[in-house]
């Protein structure tokens, strides 16, 4: 036997199948749901989209099939802590948070990793697309992207840290979603073709603002739409309807296309330009976590994610003296979201990442 590790199962297809890859490969494994977020009037009614009761009972018979135990860990307070106060009280500071980083940091890589090691599991896992190797000759582990570069998930895992990826399996990173739904389909599994889901969970009808509304107990303030110049050029419904480079959805016409370059919730304003103005060269980053904190770079040319579906770019990362980052881009680049994260790349190793400021 190779060790114990306990599976984070969601009652998905790619965890249940992380967990039938460490059973093949001779893992003691164990899977644990996660209860996160229950609130029905919420979520009107519905359905948290990640851990609901479907999803649980999806996960218990898939270690019925696999003859593990199941666990459910009971990670509710923690959840609405760290991931659902921090999402809103972002949006109602003008930032864009990404409350999956939140609860990968927070939930599944240090709650859920402290609890598997005080059971005595060796591991935890999940079933992210993402590889993590190991220099014997130095020590150091390393944080790579997933081979299948339509699913890589390593933007999402930049927090990690020498002692979780010690501790970490991800036996999804050397496949092909396409590879895993065959798997679940060869080995019977109930979730074989259970579709992926696509939304913040707590949030399965999408409409952030209005959950926002109601988990906060605010309402929104029209405020004044200006121009680059502080012009007032028409009115909104809630600063916090709106992120940067967002040009659909503004509720006014101006006979040319506008672009939201600028939130400022001291003065419930919100700075629409044009595409031009929608574009920069560089990006200041805060809140840095360097995987390998013993190589921390002053300047390198790496390459840089700013948003989770989108193309790697190459930049110049340079340390200021207060341990934030300046990235310089040689080509404009669309604005992102204060709150968003830039995540570092050389080749296909992250480096670290953090929050755009």
């Amino acid at each position: 036997m190779k060790g114990k590790v306990m599976v984070g199962m969601s009652g998905g297809v790619d965890s249940s199948v992380a967990a039938l890859l460490l059973l093949e490969q001779g893992y003691a494994v164990v899977g644990a749901t996660f209860k996160l977020f229950d609130d029905h009037e919420l979520l009107d009614g519905g359905e948290s989209k990640c851990c609901s009761i479907d999803d649980v009972n999806d996960a218990r018979f898939v270690c019925d099939t696999l003859g593990i135990p199941h666990y459910v860990l009971n990670y509710k307070n923690l959840f609405r802590h760290q991931v659902v106060d921090y999402f809103a009280d972002a949006y109602l500071h003008g930032r864009t948070p990404n409350p999956c980083i939140a609860c990968n940091r927070h939930i599944k890589f240090d709650a859920f990793l402290n609890k598997a090691l005080s059971m005595g599991f060796g591991y935890i896992a999940t079933g992210h697309y993402a590889r993590i190797t190991h220099d014997s000759d130095t020590g150091i582990f390393s944080l790579k992207k997933g081979l299948d570069p339509q699913k890589d998930q390593s933007y999402v895992l930049y927090n990690q840290t020498q002692y979780s990826l010690a501790h970490t399996l991800l036996p999804l990173g050397e496949y092909r979603k396409s590879d895993i739904r065959h798997l679940a389909e060869k080995n019977k599994l109930v979730v074989s073709h259970k579709p992926d889901s696509q939304d913040i969970c707590f949030i399965p009808n999408g409409d952030y603002a209005t959950f926002i509304e109601k988990y906060t107990n605010t309402n929104p303030a029209p405020g004044p739409f200006i121009d680059t110049n502080g012009n007032p050029i028409g009115q909104h419904s809630g600063y916090y309807h709106f992120t940067i480079g967002q040009r659909r959805g503004l509720g006014v016409g101006f006979g040319k296309r506008k672009y939201v370059v600028g939130i400022n919730p001291k003065t419930n304003s919100v700075t629409l330009g044009d595409e031009k103005d929608a574009y920069c060269t560089e990006i200041y980053v805060t809140n840095i976590n360097y995987i390998n904190k013993e190589i921390i770079p002053r300047a390198i040319h790496c390459s840089v994610k700013l948003r989770y579906s989108q193309p790697e770019q190459p930049a110049l990362l340079e340390s200021t003296e207060n341990g934030d980052v300046k990235l310089v881009f040689p080509s404009p680049q669309k604005k992102v979201a204060k709150g968003q994260s830039a995540v570092f790349y050389q080749g296909d190793i992250i480096i670290g990442g953090g929050e755009v400021n």
